[in-house]
């Protein structure tokens, strides 16, 4: 069969749904790696042990597991014990869990690089450890773990094509579905790959964007 692109026209606002439906998936994961990473950071740098350990089992069993393979932990086994997802919110678990496990690395990273000083400070105002932290700690460390942040998203947005396999209707899925029927691997594969980098260099350009105001912002404060 000849190479025609146009067949996949008529299938575009198909795909271009799917794509909504992936930066859906995609946001939601990247909240819940927010808040699963803000806490295992904090126990990363608690001063107790078991915290410690806790945080430390987390990172190295979820980056040493293959992200498929706990998509179909999630959306496969789990329903075995009684614990059942649609295909989803196990996309958003599976991509929120896994993306925390870099996520934590990035806020512990971003806070241990505050001088301790300014928490001496804080404390020394009467401010507890919670609130120094909330109020003059995190507030720095979250403007400079934007950049990273800001390539995990991108990273996770990438890692939902793998979301297929457990029949999430986000992009890729939908592309394979239509190429599939059409015989037309090559001309959809590469409108998605398109329509993949529309989004991501988009991602790209709005972190740096908030970037710049950030640092104008912290200049300004100077």
């Amino acid at each position: 069969m000849q190479f025609d692109i146009t067949i996949v026209f008529e299938y575009i606002p198909f795909l271009l749904e799917a794509a909504l439906l992936t930066i859906e998936i995609s946001i939601l994961a990247i909240l819940v790696s927010i808040i699963v990473g803000l806490i295992i950071a904090f126990f990363k740098i608690s001063k107790f042990r078991i915290l410690q350990k806790i945080s430390d089992f987390y990172i190295e069993m979820i980056r040493g597991v293959p992200l498929l393979v706990q998509l179909y932990v999630i959306y496969f086994g789990l329903p075995q014990i009684g614990i059942e997802f649609d295909a989803f919110t196990a996309s958003v678990l599976g991509l929120g869990f896994y993306a925390a496990s870099y996520v934590a690395e990035i806020f512990r990273g971003s806070i241990q690089a505050i001088p301790f000083g300014q928490m001496e400070a804080a404390r020394s105002l009467g401010m507890s450890y919670f609130k120094a932290m909330e109020k003059v700690i995190l507030p720095q460390a979250l403007r400079h773990s934007l950049p990273p942040l800001g390539n995990q998203f991108i990273i996770t947005l990438k890692n939902s094509s793998l979301c297929s396999v457990i029949t999430a209707n986000e992009l890729m899925h939908s592309t394979s579905r239509f190429a599939s029927v059409n015989f037309a691997f090559l001309e959809f594969l590469l409108v998605a790959s398109v329509i993949y980098f529309v989004m991501t260099f988009t991602i790209s350009k709005l972190v740096n964007l908030m970037e710049r105001k950030l640092s104008v912002g912290e200049r300004r404060s100077l």
